[in-house]
């Protein structure tokens, strides 16, 4: 600590350097070296242990630890010899400033990017730093004119940025091949590697996945800085009845019905968690379950196990195809909504061709709707309906142009809605409908009250298919993903559940004794984005 505190004082001190012109027609990033060079430079160990007090992990691959990663992948340690050594040998130009971007408002974003550009200087590279305002997108994700020599369509060099990620093809699709490669020049190889693991099969996808962070590590398109991770808050009083960890942004198995904790002195099991609504509950289509609101309301067709990787029947049975272009859904009998009206095959097929018009929805979600037969029909106008979903009696078959690798997964994450609430609902203006200030859903818990911005009331649904709740009642506070009075709710024993991914919030709460901390990896990845064209 007290090294990467030392280098960062005497950066500070020196003189700032102005940004020095690209070297010729060739980006000084597109040598393999340059990139390999900055990840040994950075000592991402010490700033995890000092910046991030601990509560991160090193990465070594876009792909976080697990099941999915790749054994034995070069860890790219803290090496500053070697990495002027590359640079030495990549005959890298000492006078060129390297131009990095960020975009997060947080005070630790620019402690990092302080201590960055004192280790860079500690090897023999300058670089500057400065945050984007405004419209990110134009700024960070517009690809080149000519997607194999440029010139670069956007200004910087690296841009500190995250993959935030339900599906683990998310953390390559902005490399070639993706709309939004800003950065990276055709690379027939990476495209192939990338092509590979679109394939159903877990064993062959998984060792395609395997091949691909090998050449990611060999020739570091990106380089990877850490991995983040979500920490669950329970009260100490709160059973969860052996329920896993998972990514608590997503939906999986978490036995809800099974928890439990003490009544109150009125004799009620009342749990008190945030996630309430502010001006509305959210949709499904974009956090799937982002907000314990929707978590609690919504089932799905099949639920996810913690890892999202294994999936059991939750609303229906199903069967895939020997070509896993086909999966059919058999809603289970008796199922219903929270009014007490049956849930039907109906339902299911309106609710994917609905969220087809819909325009903001989750990008994994989108992938698979455009991948499902006559998709591209029914949203221009030409069919009345997606002809790939067919209805027959309590079944709903999806069949697909090609099979989609992550089908089931979205279809663990994304509900079916009751359509007679949507009869006449724009999808443009889906999030402003009636529905989604009092909605009716399918899960283990109904809404009882709710006041907008602040409270909402949760009591379970009797006719539950998965049994009836021990909890007598939930309440929540409103909060968004953020939530700045957590720590203050906590602190007055209103809280019983809860997650964040703030860190300067999980500090404050290890401290409360009458709570647990419990940190879970989750597929989120900071990273550099680095742009390898050159600048016009």
């Amino acid at each position: 600590m007290k090294k990467l505190l030392s280098i960062v004082v005497l950066l500070a001190l020196a003189a700032s350097v102005a940004f020095a012109a690209p070297a010729g027609k060739v980006s000084p990033l597109a040598d393999a070296r340059v990139r390999q060079a900055i990840k040994y430079a950075i000592d991402m160990k010490t700033v995890v242990n000092t910046l991030m007090s601990g509560k991160a992990i090193v990465a070594n691959s876009l792909t976080p630890n697990g099941e999915w990663k790749v054994p034995g992948l070069a860890e790219y340690a803290y090496n500053p010899e070697k990495a002027r050594q590359l640079l030495k040998d990549a005959k890298w130009d000492s006078n060129y400033v390297l131009d990095v971007v960020y975009y997060y408002g947080d005070q630790m974003t620019v402690d990092f990017m302080t201590a960055v550009q004192a280790y860079l200087a500690d090897v023999g590279m300058k670089m500057t730093f400065r945050k984007l305002e405004g419209d990110l997108g134009s700024q960070l994700w517009v690809p080149p004119v000519d997607p194999v020599n440029g010139p670069s369509a956007v200004k910087w060099d690296m841009a500190y940025a995250a993959v935030a990620a339900l599906a683990l093809d998310e953390y390559y699709d902005r490399f070639p091949g993706g709309a939004s490669n800003s950065h990276t020049p055709k690379d027939a190889t990476l495209e192939s590697l990338i092509k590979a693991t679109k394939v159903v099969d877990p064993v062959a996808q998984k060792k395609a996945y395997f091949k691909l962070q090998q050449y990611e590590s060999d020739t570091m398109p990106s380089i990877p800085l850490y991995y983040q991770q979500v920490f669950v808050v329970s009260s100490t009083k709160l059973n969860r009845a052996g329920a896993g960890f998972g990514n608590e942004q997503y939906n999986y198995d978490w036995k809800i019905v099974n928890w439990d904790l003490p009544a109150d002195a009125s004799g009620k099991k009342v749990l008190k968690t945030n996630g309430g609504p502010v001006s509305f509950f959210e949709t499904p289509f974009l956090n799937p379950g982002l907000f314990m609101g929707t978590k609690v309301l919504f089932d799905h067709l099949i639920v996810a196990d913690a890892d999202l990787s294994d999936f059991r029947p939750q609303l229906a049975t199903y069967k895939v195809s020997s070509d896993d272009k086909e999966i059919a859904f058999t809603l289970k009998p008796g199922i219903k909504w929270h009014d007490g009206s049956a849930i039907t095959a109906d339902d299911v097929k309106w609710t994917y061709e609905f969220a087809a018009k819909v325009p903001a929805i989750h990008a994994v979600f989108g992938s698979m709707l455009k991948s499902i037969e006559g998709y591209q029909a029914f949203k221009d106008g030409k069919a009345s309906g997606i002809s790939g979903i067919k209805v027959s009696g309590s079944t709903v078959t999806f069949s697909f142009a090609n099979a989609f690798p992550n089908a089931l997964l979205c279809f663990s994450q994304f509900p079916p809605l009751p359509r007679k609430y949507f009869a006449n609902v724009d999808p443009a203006k889906f999030q402003q409908a009636e529905f989604w200030q009092k909605p009716v859903g399918s899960g283990p818990f109904m809404l009882k009250t709710v006041s907008m911005g602040n409270y909402a009331t949760f009591v379970p649904f009797k006719e539950y298919h998965e049994g009836d709740a021990k909890i007598d009642e939930i309440q929540m506070y409103p909060s968004g993903e953020s939530d700045p009075n957590l720590v203050k709710n906590a602190a007055a024993k209103q809280l019983d559940y809860a997650y964040t991914k703030s860190i300067e919030d999980v500090l404050a709460l290890e401290k409360m004794s009458h709570l647990k901390v419990t940190p879970v990896n989750i597929r989120y990845t900071r990273l550099f984005f680095v742009n390898k064209f050159p600048k016009p």
